[in-house]
């Protein structure tokens, strides 16, 4: 998936994956960098499963296996590239946007999208118990189309 242009540089996805994995110090084995190149190649942010995932890389031709898809995403998360949203406690989704946001949940079609940025807000939060911080809120919001 790494090319270059007729003037030697490289393509911008593949500029672009490299630079992403250079930020969280991941090597850019081939695997890494052509699923990275999915993920952000376009600039642009994404919701994925594994399974979409995979079936992108063999699309594009890239011979990944869909264990490779599954331990690379892990990776990214624990370096920080992806958040994983899990729903229903059996179906991790992986948000390129690592800001704090809330997520809106497409029952219908099983679908995750952004919720509005800075449209659900906390007056309070509890105490954690002590020797303990809050990491992270995640708030998945559960939608279903009106009959």
């Amino acid at each position: 998936m790494t090319e270059t242009t007729k003037g030697g540089g490289k393509q911008p996805r593949t500029a672009r994956a490299e630079r992403w994995l250079a930020s969280a110090g991941m090597r850019p084995t081939r695997q890494r960098l052509a699923l990275a190149e999915l993920l952000i190649g376009d600039g642009m942010n994404r919701h994925v499963t594994a399974e979409s995932l995979f079936d992108a890389a063999r699309t594009s031709d890239q011979p990944v296996s869909l264990a490779t898809v599954y331990n690379t995403l892990r990776s990214f998360t624990e370096a920080g590239l992806l958040t994983e949203i899990t729903v229903d406690g059996s179906r991790s989704y992986f948000d390129t946007d690592v800001s704090d946001h809330a997520h809106f949940f497409w029952e219908d079609d099983g679908k995750i999208t952004d919720a509005p940025h800075g449209s659900v807000r906390f007056d309070m939060l509890p105490t954690p118990p002590d020797g303990a911080e809050i990491a992270k809120v995640d708030v998945v919001i559960r939608l279903r189309r009106r009959s």
